[in-house]
């Protein structure tokens, strides 16, 4: 197939899951719909060569520093002082689904299956990773396969769940906003994410704010992140300081708001981002679903349950609602791009104008990007090279 057809099928799909997304006010997220259809696909008239043939996957890779740089650069520090809860929420959430594994799920499905499903349940690529290399030195080759599942299909489990969370979210906060009290708060909401607080780089001229322009700061922050991150022996990740940093050079006027927007190029880069994140579909098919059917399913529900049982009693402790703490605790199951795409999702599919728009991005965004870098991109690394040497207990 060529690059230009696989190009334009991976397309539709986003596209069939956009409308979808829009029909259910983002109950069904796109991402969802997509990977549905995707997975569908390759198990009928899709090529499996799919992505390789669209001949895009190394430059996704590449621009995800700079994708996450423009995540930055929707944030401001005074906001994201106020996430340690969120922080609780979400570390307490994957410490809960791997004691439940361990404890409920070794007696259900095996210690071998229980255990390994800990860091693809809890994160993403580099977790899983950790536990194939580990089960592959073992080897257990079908566990192997059953941790490949798991990564694969978790964001079916996570998705549908946390966007009928963060819709009701959504609607709790409108009502809050149309109120007396709310439309005094607008009006500091509406007005900081365009002042830098600590602006020493003057803004560039209108004329000067070109899309080349705007791309190469980006993607020199980018870089810098990457290149910090490995001066320090990658103790703090590379993503994250890539978010970190775009948060710091906003905040010093370097870079502007939703640069990636003013660039023209947002759209496209997240078009990119999405190919790796279902690059793994090919793998699932229905044989190996079907074999490992009952292991998936008990590592699934079991996880499901002790994320509920922790955010719901943390949404009491911290008061926050019952439908943001869930969705942050869900956030584990499908991590970044997934946790801008369905806060964008949400925040457009219930607003009714560019302020409603605004103020729900600006509410729920920062805490579902940092539910999602503290689950998926730290803690579930450490979570899964603790476990994995549960299998030799």
């Amino acid at each position: 197939m060529n690059a230009t057809l696989a190009l334009l099928l991976i397309a539709v799909a986003y596209a069939v899951g956009d409308v979808v997304s829009s029909k259910t006010k983002a109950v069904l997220s796109m991402l969802f719909i997509a990977g549905l259809l995707f997975l569908l696909g390759f198990w009928t008239v899709l090529p499996k060569t799919l992505f390789d043939d669209a001949k895009v996957f190394d430059f996704a890779i590449a621009i995800v520093p700079m994708l996450i740089v423009h995540m930055g650069t929707l944030l401001n520090i005074k906001e994201l002082k106020e996430e340690w809860k969120t922080v609780i929420i979400a570390l307490t959430s994957i410490v809960a689904v791997a004691i439940v594994l361990f404890l409920v799920g070794s007696p259900l499905i095996g210690k071998e299956y229980a255990v390994s499903a800990a860091g693809p349940i809890t994160g993403g690529v580099v977790a899983t990773l950790i536990v194939q290399e580990a089960l592959g030195e073992m080897g257990l080759d079908t566990i192997v396969v059953f941790a490949t599942l798991l990564l694969v299909l978790q964001s079916f489990i996570g998705l549908p769940v946390a966007s009928y969370c963060l819709t009701r979210e959504a609607q709790r906060l409108l009502q809050t906003f149309k109120g007396e009290e709310s439309h005094r708060a607008r009006g500091n909401h509406d007005s900081s994410p365009l002042k830098p607080r600590w602006q020493f780089i003057p803004a560039l001229p209108v004329k000067l704010q070109t899309p080349f322009i705007l791309l190469m700061k980006t993607m020199l922050v980018g870089w810098f992140a990457v290149y910090v991150a490995h001066l320090l022996g990658d103790v703090i990740n590379k993503y994250v300081m890539a978010l970190i940093f775009g948060i710091i050079f906003r905040e010093i006027g370097f870079l502007e708001f939703k640069i990636l927007d003013k660039a023209n190029a947002a759209g496209l880069a997240l078009f990119v981002l999405l190919v790796p994140v279902f690059a793994s579909l090919p793998k699932a098919t229905p044989h190996m679903v079907a074999s490992l059917f009952i292991p998936i399913f008990c590592a699934f529900l079991l996880s499901v349950v002790a994320i509920l049982a922790v955010t719901l009693l943390l949404a009491r402790i911290m008061n926050y609602s019952w439908s943001l703490s869930i969705a942050l605790g869900l956030s584990c199951m499908f991590g970044f791009p997934g946790t801008f795409i369905i806060s964008e999702e949400v925040a457009a599919a219930q607003s009714s104008n560019q302020q409603e728009r605004q103020f729900l991005l600006s509410t729920i965004l920062p805490k579902m990007l940092v539910a999602g870098f503290t689950t998926v991109t730290i803690a579930s690394v450490f979570i899964a090279g603790i476990m994995i040497k549960f299998l030799n207990v």
